[in-house]
């Protein structure tokens, strides 16, 4: 659903959650999919990306950074390991996690049940 915005021609965007496809995407592994839900290419985003994540057990992000990106992730369920800068600390259910450019990081499931959680990113794409 979408309402437009007659100053700027942008629309306000309401997805239901079962239209949007789970995505496999690079350097995610071992059953580790994301819902894309707001991006630039999908509803001219401009200064953010906002997705729904879903490890299955094992399931992990490979070690990474981000030159400009700043990240915040919501645990919504499940367990797992959060890493920075070469750190481990355990995140669960109601976790908020901020990561600044330009620190490595990582996450693993090391639960039994799926890690469930929300990513927001800004801006949305990485120099």
């Amino acid at each position: 659903m979408a309402s437009q915005d007659d100053t700027t021609g942008r629309k306000a965007v309401i997805h239901e959650g079962a239209a949007v496809m789970w995505e496999d995407l690079p350097g995610h592994f071992l059953g580790a999919y994301s819902k894309l839900l707001v991006r630039p290419e999908n509803e001219s985003a401009r200064i953010i990306d906002f997705r729904v994540s879903c490890y299955q057990p094992k399931g992990y992000v490979a070690p990474h950074t981000h030159k400009i990106q700043e990240q915040v992730y919501h645990i919504l369920s499940g367990e797992g390991l959060m890493e920075t800068d070469g750190a481990r600390q355990v995140v669960r259910e109601n976790t908020t996690i901020f990561i600044p450019p330009g620190v490595e990081h990582a996450l693993y499931n090391t639960g039994n049940t799926d890690l469930t959680f929300i990513v927001v990113t800004a801006p949305p794409e990485d120099e």
